[in-house]
């Protein structure tokens, strides 16, 4: 070996010592260094835009920016997470004084059920009320030591949320400001082709947008209009059910039918017809709809990928990252799918010299 395939091999393996190193060093903020990252790419075009418009001015022209992405993501997300938790913290107290009864719901689904229905649950023994009763009153225990345990969690990680917030918007800055010699700096670094380069970070960059605004979109969007027909049938808990349904909306084929469907078939099965014909077209005429429509308009056919890894790829990333897998997820999977189109179209590898 010669002694500059050592020292290459030296300065490689440090290399990639030092950057495990920092990677660690990071790891307790990774959720505020991602999501710093994220919110970049997503508001660098208004940051682009604002740079001209303030003549070459790069900090003022990134405090704006950052500004603006304060009021109208941080600010309503941290509004609507507050009401969530009182929403669902009323949920709970209900079910708790038995104003929600699932055991009386699922007496009276079985009850309107066919005689053969009912049998063939029988000989699986699911029509067992008082084990079913049984079996709530344990959850409904796990679930309150759950909520006791989180409500101790959020108060003792206060502190560590607030620096990982400003850990975030600091960063975020900086990414505003820097983010084209930055990203300039890692393409120059990378021993790939230009055009390979240019290919993974256009493709980058489209599946980060696509998922974060056109998901996240379309998402919100099902969630609203589920929370609107809930309210207005007089289901309890419409918001907290409204933001079920808009997390659920983030799985393609399943999403919000998760949560409307089941409670449209318990109003038919009880007699309340009508309420259950309007929310099973209200859920499929209006609900299901919106993916169809905004879905392509904001994502693109050409950032799409099959439903199917779309799925996997996002209840995978989710169980690895959590809720940062949804952006993770179909991340990975997008690059996995553009670096095997990478690597078919290469002929093969260079002849040696």
């Amino acid at each position: 070996m010669s002694q500059t395939s050592l020292q290459y091999r030296t300065f490689l393996f440090l290399m990639i010592l030092v950057t495990v190193a920092f990677g660690w060093l990071l790891w307790p903020f990774f959720g505020a260094v991602f999501w710093g990252a994220i919110l970049a790419i997503i508001f660098f075009p208004m940051q682009r835009w604002l740079l001209t418009v303030f003549r070459g001015r790069a900090n003022l022209a990134a405090l704006t920016t950052l500004l603006t992405c304060v009021l109208i993501v941080i600010i309503p997300v941290s509004l609507i997470a507050g009401a969530i938790i009182r929403e669902a913290a009323g949920v709970y107290d209900q079910i708790r004084s038995g104003n929600i009864d699932f055991g009386l719901y699922f007496e009276r689904i079985v009850a309107a059920m066919p005689e053969t229905a009912q049998n063939l649950l029988a000989r699986f023994g699911l029509v067992d009320i008082s084990s079913f009763q049984t079996k709530l009153a344990e959850v409904a225990t796990r679930g309150s030591q759950f909520f006791a345990t989180q409500a101790l969690s959020i108060g003792q990680n206060t502190f560590q949320f607030v620096i990982s917030l400003g850990v975030m918007l600091y960063l975020l800055f900086f990414l505003l400001r820097d983010g084209s010699r930055l990203s300039g700096r890692i393409r120059q670094a990378l021993p790939l082709a230009e055009e390979h380069k240019r290919h993974l970070f256009r493709k980058f960059i489209e599946v980060v947008r696509a998922t974060v605004k056109g998901n996240i979109v379309v998402a919100i969007t099902q969630g609203v209009l589920g929370g609107i027909i809930f309210s207005i049938l007089g289901i309890h808990g419409a918001l907290l059910w409204s933001v079920v349904m808009a997390f659920l909306s983030l799985l393609p084929a399943v999403g919000a039918g998760l949560i409307w469907g089941p409670v449209a078939i318990y109003f038919i099965v009880t007699g309340a017809v009508l309420q259950g014909i309007i929310l099973t077209l209200y859920g499929i005429l209006v609900i299901g709809l919106v993916d169809n429509v905004l879905r392509p308009i904001l994502v693109g056919k050409d950032t799409r990928m099959p439903d199917y890894v779309v799925l996997i790829s996002t209840l995978g990333g989710m169980a690895l990252f959590g809720i940062n897998g949804f952006v993770i997820g179909p991340l990975v999977a997008a690059l996995f799918i553009a670096v095997w189109d990478l690597f078919s179209s290469i002929d093969g590898p260079p002849a040696p010299n």
